[in-house]
């Protein structure tokens, strides 16, 4: 049974992303238009140096874009004050790995920052937001473990958990399945799937594990260097838009089974 439709959470349209410098400014991708709604899962793809990172530090306003507008909930993203931007956007970057001698329950417990007072004293509320965002991502078990403990995919569910802890509409992860093995990497997706959709939080991120993504997310953003094509997997598949993303002198994509496939 299809998902009913959800109210928008992120709405981009005409963005231009790179970098600007005093002189000068770097393009990296253009014209690019989507919206995201509640509870979906949605991951941006493409082969890499495409600006797949560029793409979700703009959103997040880790960098500023070179046109175009985002809107989040339907308010310009520059409009937001940085308190109100951090009850709204969570973000996960590859490189955002806390101190390794913090535990598990303080790492998620920096989630509630934006919300606490100026001695960082912890409510009632935030406790409990602090204990479902354990529960949502399956830690309560190692939340008194040191992060120099833990393993990879341990850490990575550690940083979600921090993320949902923050309570925010929207969390943008850049490559969270960095480092893990091909289990991992699908328990990962799938939990960020069941999170989106038992929360009805937008969770948007990128990856290189396209054949995952297929199965698993609502909606895709797959980026090449000619265009950007956006929509539900099988919609992307039927376009040819996967085709289109890596040289075909060594792989193709395959629409069948949905999966690309060496040539021999």
């Amino acid at each position: 049974m299809e998902k009913e439709k959800g109210h928008s959470v992120l709405k981009v349209e005409g963005l231009s992303i790179g970098y600007k410098s005093r002189k000068s400014s770097s393009e990296i991708a253009a014209d690019i238009h989507f919206s995201l709604e509640e509870g979906e899962l949605v991951s941006v793809v493409g082969a890499n140096g495409v600006g797949k990172s560029t793409l979700l530090r703009t959103l997040a306003r880790v960098q500023p874009k070179l046109g175009g507008s985002i809107d989040l909930k339907g308010r310009g993203l520059e409009n937001y004050k940085p308190t109100e931007l951090a009850s709204q956007l969570s973000l996960v970057l590859t490189e955002q790995i806390p101190s390794k001698n913090l535990t598990v329950t303080e790492v998620v417990a920096l989630g509630r920052q934006p919300y606490t007072n100026w001695i960082g004293s912890l409510t009632g509320n935030d406790k409990e937001k602090i204990k479902n965002a354990l529960s949502l991502v399956n830690i309560e078990a190692i939340k008194n473990k040191k992060c120099f403990e833990l393993s990879d995919g341990q850490l990575q569910k550690t940083m979600i958990a921090r993320a949902l802890a923050q309570d925010t509409a929207l969390i943008i992860l850049d490559e969270p399945t960095t480092h893990l093995d091909i289990y991992h990497k699908a328990y990962i997706l799938k939990l960020l799937k069941e999170i989106a959709h038992k929360t009805q939080k937008t969770i948007l991120y990128s990856s290189h594990e396209i054949d995952l993504a297929i199965q698993l997310c609502d909606k895709m953003l797959v980026m090449t260097e000619d265009k950007i094509s956006f929509g539900k997997p099988a919609t992307l598949i039927e376009s040819g838009s996967f085709s289109e993303l890596f040289p075909t002198d060594l792989i193709n994509f395959d629409k069948a089974s949905g999966t690309f496939k060496v040539n021999k």
